[in-house]
């Protein structure tokens, strides 16, 4: 709570957090009734459900580098609220929309808003809370997290009666949550580019001390290269809201009960630990390490997991809640290394546009995860789950070993000779983008 009160950042960053917050808990309420809401009120069969929701996840996909790409043209500040605005636009149309045909550009542009937003918040605490940007995640997680359980907690009101009228106003619950968030970014100073420690340039510097024009993510296949192993390094995102409950109901004696619980013990336990997780990885070879304890980790859920079929109901319920604990420890690890090494990789330059496209990494998972674990891992059986626990360890060793390379390569000195006719300002820059 102290953290809460003086997060890094200061009073922009306090407010960021409050908006997260509100945000979250209207996403919490959603999150808990969409299904339902379409099944039984805009009456979509399983087949419109899964299209949906999967057209929606290709939106989000393009949320996150289309966020990036602006942002290095438009205040961030302007752009979240943009987001939030287009959201709370959504969410109302949702209340006259009726059909799988007016439905499906109503949602993706629901979702495509809602990663965009993610990328910009991310963004804006990069720059806002400097290099105390681990810690700043920490709080944003466990704020988050407490919103998404408060959500669950409203939505559960409004499951319970079960009318038209309370899943309308759920709907108008999470609309006026993005309009709260939007009012209070809107109180928040845009943060400089060059994070809170760096004085802002004069307005009268030549142009020619501007340096080269700032790169592009998209040619930058190292940076790529990093995005593409992200994907899998967010996979328990997916194991615990489809793989576990799934694997319980299907392959296990474990009565379904137990199901609740999992979420229970995950949003507790982020609550809780996050801080204490961020603590540990403070700098970005720290955070290329942790990578592969992440893997390490997942591969111990994943034996669990595959274990979990023999004995009793008592020994698989307790087998599948040791494997949440661990999804979880798995998901504080995620957070914390994506992150950083997302920022650190990326030069300062270009920092906007190249988160954008870090952001599609769990945008992708979003989208693939589930069928993932359906489609294969499910199917194959325990040794399925073997297979994937194996696949992550072996790909965060990779990522390790890509990581430090590049943070190695980041560090080398520009030689004189490559800075051009004007060595002393390319040199600059140089030091700058580090």
């Amino acid at each position: 709570m102290a953290q809460l009160r003086r997060p890094p950042g200061g009073r922009d960053a306090r407010i960021m957090l409050l908006a997260q917050f509100l945000d979250r808990t209207g996403s919490g309420v959603w999150g808990a009734a969409s299904v339902l809401y379409f099944t039984f009120v805009a009456g979509l069969d399983a087949r419109q459900l899964g299209l949906l929701l999967g057209a929606a996840g290709v939106a989000g996909i393009a949320g996150s580098p289309l966020a990036g790409r602006l942002a290095g043209h438009l205040p961030v500040r302007t752009l979240l609220i943009g987001c939030h605005l287009l959201r709370l636009v959504t969410l109302c149309l949702l209340l006259v929309c009726n059909g799988f045909g007016l439905l499906l550009p109503v949602v993706a542009a629901t979702y495509l808003g809602d990663r965009a937003a993610k990328t910009l918040e991310m963004l804006f605490a990069t720059r806002a809370a400097g290099e105390q940007r681990s810690t700043y995640q920490a709080l944003s997680r466990s704020s988050a997290n407490a919103g998404y359980a408060l959500g669950a907690g409203i939505a559960a009101v409004g499951l319970a009666v079960g009318t038209r009228d309370a899943y309308d106003a759920l709907i108008l619950t999470d609309a006026l949550s993005f309009l709260a968030a939007a009012l209070l970014v809107r109180r928040t100073r845009e943060p400089h580019a060059s994070g809170p420690a760096t004085p802002p340039q004069p307005a009268t510097a030549p142009a020619a001390a501007a340096g080269p024009p700032a790169p592009s993510p998209w040619r930058d296949r190292r940076y790529l290269l990093f995005v593409l192993l992200d994907a899998p390094m967010n996979l328990d995102d997916s194991v615990l809201n489809v793989g576990l409950p799934l694997w319980l109901v299907h392959h296990t004696s474990a009565p379904r009960a137990v199901v609740p619980t999992f979420l229970v013990l995950n949003t507790v336990l982020v609550v809780l630990l996050q801080l204490r997780f961020s603590a540990r990885v403070r700098t970005p070879r720290q955070a290329a390490t942790a990578v592969v304890v992440y893997g390490v980790t997942t591969l111990a859920f994943c034996t669990l997991l595959a274990t979990a079929t023999g004995g009793g109901a008592w020994t698989a319920s307790a087998a599948l809640l040791a494997t949440a604990v661990l999804v979880t420890a798995a998901e504080l690890l995620r957070s914390v290394t994506s992150w950083e090494l997302a920022v650190s990789l990326a030069p300062q330059q270009a920092r906007a546009s190249y988160l954008g496209v870090a952001g599609m990494s769990q945008s992708v998972q979003k989208s693939a995860g589930p069928l993932l674990l359906t489609g294969a891992v499910m199917t194959a059986g325990p040794v399925g789950w073997l297979l994937l626990g194996a696949a992550v360890a072996g790909l965060s060793v990779a990522q390790r070993h890509f990581s430090l390379r590049r943070l190695d390569a980041m560090r080398t000195p520009v030689p004189p000779a490559a800075a051009g006719p004007e060595p002393l300002p390319a040199a600059a820059g140089a030091r700058s983008a580090r």
